[in-house]
């Protein structure tokens, strides 16, 4: 098992990454010895990593950094870095590397003062690896500040420190920064080879992980939470009865209200499993007394505290919203392949009751209009309209067809 076993359907992402990890495995053998390093060209120092979600951007970015530290012996018999059984493969992969950081945020946006922690460790160099690898998962959410900070540290980056930004599309990283990195760009992997990472990895029964991959349409993630998790297919069978719910004015209010109340008490699954343990382990930090009697001084960290599970709550509530409306335009998308008589496979078998109803009771032209809505609806979560008033702008609008 090699680092890149994980990275599903990406052959082409994958040749060129094991290339640059070859010719950064020559430079460092080369430097270690006092000789002149190889011209690497199909290495660099920032890399931009960009794809829809699921198709494992995050992922890639590991195995790749995995492959730079990876120590196996095979690499001086000519075996590609990133053999999986050594221990800096090992500790890059499960996140324990002293050299490889890896940043992601549960909140709506990363500010100046991370960024600039991160930058100050980017000039350190290698504590035990062969490279600084720096993994910034969420490069889409830094701010323009945050953006600002970084830009100078991929411009003029230490000599062994490697920045691997992700995002889920070239817009969605400041110009200056991405001109600066070299692009690989992921596809939505296959429905089999999801169904087959599942099996292979995760040992889900074989009809149960093709029926999650091919409901979430190649996303790898959300395919192994659908085929693990029972309250996730209970949200999505919710979900995918909200088409036939809007008949009626009352009927779309009720089903918005659900959805919304749905995403909430996901928020409050969240926040019950986390912050208790996060308040509990900063006022022991701060040295609480027994009766939970906070120190002078310390009630800025705890307000700071409070303010950040409030954004990351926020943040969970949409991620969740989200979720339910990509739900919802891949059963639209399977109603119009039914409309248009196109051989494409649906990915929502499992309720072809429910789309023969919708395609039989509409027009190719409305269910393009519902598309739209649905997608008028993300885009309203993503401008801060309020969760309830666009969902129900949605549902109103899917009624209207």
């Amino acid at each position: 098992m090699t680092v890149w076993d994980d990275v599903v359907g990406q052959e082409r992402v994958h040749a060129q990454l094991s290339a640059a990890a070859r010719d950064a495995d020559a430079r460092v053998t080369a430097e270690a010895r006092g000789e002149q390093p190889p011209d690497a060209s199909k290495m660099t120092h920032a890399w931009l990593f960009t794809g829809p979600p699921g198709s494992g951007r995050s992922t890639a970015a590991r195995a790749f950094a995995a492959a730079l530290q990876c120590t196996s012996p095979d690499r001086a018999l000519g075996g590609a870095p990133g053999c999986g059984f050594c221990d800096s493969c090992h500790t890059t992969l499960v996140g324990t590397h002293a050299d490889v950081q890896v940043i992601r945020t549960d909140l709506l946006s990363i500010g100046v003062k991370d960024t600039r922690e991160l930058v100050r460790r980017a000039q350190l160099s290698p504590a035990v690896g062969r490279w600084q690898v720096i993994i910034l998962e969420d490069a889409d959410r830094l701010t323009e500040g945050a953006g600002n900070v970084l830009l100078k540290a991929v411009e003029e980056p230490a000599p062994r420190t490697v920045w691997l930004l992700c995002a889920p599309s070239i817009e969605d990283v400041l110009p200056t920064i991405r001109s600066r990195c070299r692009h690989l760009v992921l596809r939505t992997p296959p429905v089999a080879a999801v169904a087959d990472v599942l099996v292979r990895r995760d040992g889900i029964e074989p009809d149960v992980a093709m029926s999650a991959a091919r409901a979430t349409q190649g996303h790898i993630g959300r395919a192994r939470r659908l085929a693990t998790d029972e309250r996730a297919r209970a949200r999505r069978a919710t979900v995918l009865k909200m088409p036939l719910r809007v008949e009626d004015i009352g009927g779309c209010l009720k089903a918005a209200q659900e959805l919304v109340d749905a995403a909430a008490e996901d928020a409050k699954q969240v926040a019950e499993e986390v912050d208790v343990k996060e308040t509990e382990d900063l006022k022991a930090a701060l040295g609480a007394s027994a009766g939970g009697r906070m120190p002078r001084g310390t009630a800025g960290a705890m307000k700071e505290l409070e303010d950040r599970q409030k954004r990351r709550k926020t943040r969970t509530q949409r991620d969740s919203l989200d979720l339910a409306l990509t739900d919802l335009t891949g059963f639209y998308r399977d109603v119009l392949a039914l409309q248009m008589g196109s051989e494409v496979a649906l990915a929502n078998v499992d309720v072809r009751d429910s789309l023969d109803r919708i395609a039989r009771a509409s027009t190719p032209e409305g269910t393009l209009r519902r598309i739209e809505a649905v997608v008028a609806c993300r885009q309203a979560l993503d401008s801060n309209v309020a969760p309830l008033l666009a969902v129900e702008a949605m549902a109103v609008a899917l009624r209207a067809g």
